[in-house]
This record gives structure tokens, sequence and C-alpha cells, in this order.
């Protein structure tokens, strides 16, 4: 009997089409699930025959109960190489061992600026009164020549996006609590002395961090207020980053002038999530990383995991 290998929340239903899964048989028979499941029971009972299971990042988190009731899982793999999701220390403790993928940064810098420009030229409401005959321009646009950027993390995303920054004509300056002036100069970017002078002095924040103790809530209703009134906040890393209640009360109360998101604490977001209606928000259901680039590599690299641990020599291990 082939080894029973399972791919949730393959949304697009592209998986089994990116990568040569052919070359598993007669060893592996696999297919995936299209829709997203919620419920641990219902998540549970189409899991229990697996003994691979592939999830794309963060959509489906695997807790030490889950692992739990799953006893014929052998082998967990996820996108990307870091998954806050998942219990390391219970795949362990369960015998499970967890594999990662190579994962590249354009996407995430591309949708980024798609949010920024989306935003700043209400692109939305423009597009939306066109299609419907509405008034013929109603908006005015946010220029970003000659406007400030503050970048909350300069890691390998935040690079990029302070490259494409300076090609609109806007000034940079970033800050983490790591960040150094020297290794901002080398990215032509201003280090700000403090979060709370790039929040003030900054018109775009965008945030480009990796979720942690450290970072979890960073932005609450105390930082949202010392933004600009007319100031654009990004969100494209995790929505644990930024208190949501306090978001959400800052854009309906013109604390800020609105906000790009593409993460949130609960997803898919719930039907009746303020975020869908809030007219001063431009929200994208998690869209940063996929790209078909990245989907790519997600895939062919998850084959080559499965090869390699079928073979007695796992690659790319999560520890």
């Amino acid at each position: 009997m082939p080894l029973q290998c399972l791919i949730l929340d393959d949304y697009q239903n592209v998986s089994l089409s990116l990568a040569d899964w052919h070359s598993l048989t007669p060893q592996v028979e696999c297919r995936a699930l299209t829709e997203h499941i919620t419920d641990e029971n219902a998540l549970a009972e189409s899991l229990k025959d697996a003994e691979i299971v592939v999830i794309m990042r963060e959509r489906t988190p695997f807790t030490a109960a889950l692992f739990a009731r799953l006893p014929k899982l052998k082998l967990l793999i996820t996108s990307g190489m870091r998954n806050a999701s998942i219990d390391l220390a219970a795949a362990k403790k369960h015998g499970v061992t967890v594999c990662g993928t190579g994962s590249g940064q354009a996407a995430p810098v591309e949708l980024s600026w798609a949010l920024i420009l989306g935003l700043a030229r209400h692109l939305v409401t423009e597009n939306n009164a066109l299609r419907q005959n509405g008034p013929w321009q109603s908006t005015v646009g946010f220029g970003l020549n000659g406007k400030r950027l503050g970048l909350l993390g300069l890691g390998k995303i935040g690079q990029k996006v302070a490259q494409i920054a300076k090609a609109f004509g806007m000034d940079v300056c970033a800050w983490s609590q790591n960040l150094t002036a020297e290794r901002a100069a080398e990215h032509g970017v201003t280090l700000c002395a403090s979060k709370e002078e790039l929040l003030r002095t900054s018109d775009v924040v965008s945030i480009h961090l990796v979720l942690g103790d450290r970072t979890r809530n960073l932005l609450g209703a105390q930082e949202l207020a010392q933004m600009k009134a007319s100031a654009l906040l990004i969100n494209t890393s995790r929505a644990a980053i930024v208190d949501q209640p306090a978001l959400l009360d800052a854009l309906q109360n013109g604390v800020i002038a609105g906000a790009g998101v593409d993460v949130f604490d609960v997803e898919p977001l719930p039907a009746d999530h303020p975020f869908r209606t809030q007219p001063n928000v431009l929200a994208t259901p998690h869209l940063g990383y996929v790209s078909d680039g990245n989907y790519q590599v997600y895939f062919t690299e998850t084959v080559e995991d499965i090869q390699a641990f079928l073979a007695g020599r796992p690659v790319r291990v999560l520890e």
C-alpha cells in the first residue's frame, strides 16, 4: 500500500500541477484539499490515514493536541523555513519529522507596494466608480514623491522595499531593536533613534518584522496615536505585530488615514469582520507569498523533501 500524502489548503487547486509528484509513485499517493478545515475534529478525521501532510505557511496550525490524534503521521512539510503555528516539540515527541522549503522575498515586496499604491491613489474607490458609472474622479491621490517611508524592520524584504521607495523619490528611514546606523547606511536608509521617531515622522509605515515575544503588539493604541493623521500603515508580515482592536479603532476614528492589510488574527477572515467593510482599509487575503514563482519553489522542494525522507536522509529539517 502506498503512503498517503495529503496537501492542505490548496485554495487555488494548483499544487499537483506545479511539481513532479508522479516521481513519488508508487511509494506515495498524493491528493489535495482545496477547502480550509477549521474544526479540529473534522481536521483530525480528514488526516487520520495520512503518513505525510503538506501545509501552506500558517494556514492550518499543528498543535500538540492535533499531533496526538494523528498516530500515522510521520512527515509534516511546510512551505518556508519558519512556521510559528507548528508545535515542534510535540512533533518530536510523536516522532514526526518536520521539513520546510525555500521561499523568495520578491512576492511580499511586490504586494507591499501594491497595497501602498492602491491606498495612496484610491484605486479600489476609483475602479469601482468607473465600473459602476459613478463619479469621474472623486479622490485626490496621495503622492509618494518627497514623502517619508518608515520601515519597521530592515531585513531582506525591508531592504527591497527601501530600494523601490527610492525609485519613487521617497526618503526612507527604518527602526528595529537591533538595527544599527551602519547597517541602515549600507542600504541608503536613515536609522531612526526610536520607534516613536519613526512613527511620528513617516508618511507611510510598513512592517517587515518576524513575529516574536518582542514584536507581538509592537503597535498598540499609544503607538498608532503617534502617527500622522494623514499616514498609511502597511502590514504584510504578521497580524499580531499590531493590536488589531486598536488598529480598527484608529481607522474608524481618523487617527490614521488608512491601512493596507494582508494578514489577520483569524484566517480566513470571518464574513462579518469589520475589515471587510471599513472604507479606509485595503485588505487582501494573505497574498504576500502567493505567486507562481514561490509556489513552484514550495511544491518542487516539497517533493524533494518527501524523496529525501523516503531515502532515510531528510533535508531542510525544522527543529
